[in-house]
């Protein structure tokens, strides 16, 4: 009894090594697999599972609302709201345009006629726990504007300062 009970605990072991080491393969190979590692202190930014296409880049981010309100005082940086067309009518900081990320592609025309390339913008969303921001800047990127960045504490933070609002 011992030695058939020790016989298929081994081979139960055997078995999950190679289950794990084969999730690992996949995940290796997958173009969407994820990282072992993250970065989940939000302290240091907006949190991420570090996917291997991330969108993610801290340097992009502004993680002080005061600093983001000076900006928007000086009143030539852009404000895009990454967040769904509903959340932006429920609020969202005056003067900002909605582009909500999954509109990106029917909406980047519009942003592209009203300002160039060159224009200094700032994207956000509902906070640290919200990536929409940080992938529109990525996408601002990739069609060309040069000088995005990504305020990080989103809306909550900017409405808490009780900063304006529409």
């Amino acid at each position: 009894m011992k030695s058939a009970l020790g016989k298929i605990t081994k081979e139960a072991c055997i078995v999950s090594i190679i289950s794990i080491a084969c999730g690992l393969l996949v995940n290796h190979f997958s173009p969407a697999g994820i990282a072992l590692v993250g970065s989940w202190d939000t302290k240091k930014g907006v949190i991420s599972a570090n996917e291997k296409n991330d969108v993610v880049v801290h340097e992009r981010e502004i993680q002080n609302v005061d600093a983001v309100k000076k900006i928007y005082d000086h009143g030539i940086t852009l404000f895009l709201d990454a967040r769904t067309t509903e959340l932006y009518g429920e609020g969202h900081i005056h003067g900002s345009i909605s582009l909500p990320v999954r509109q990106f592609d029917e909406l980047i025309d519009t942003i592209f006629e009203k300002y160039p390339p060159s224009t200094p913008i700032i994207t956000y969303c509902t906070g640290r726990e919200c990536r929409d921001s940080h992938e529109l800047a990525q996408l601002l990127h990739d069609a060309g504007y040069d000088n995005v960045k990504v305020f990080s504490d989103g809306y909550p933070a900017w409405k808490k300062k009780e900063y304006p609002i529409e």
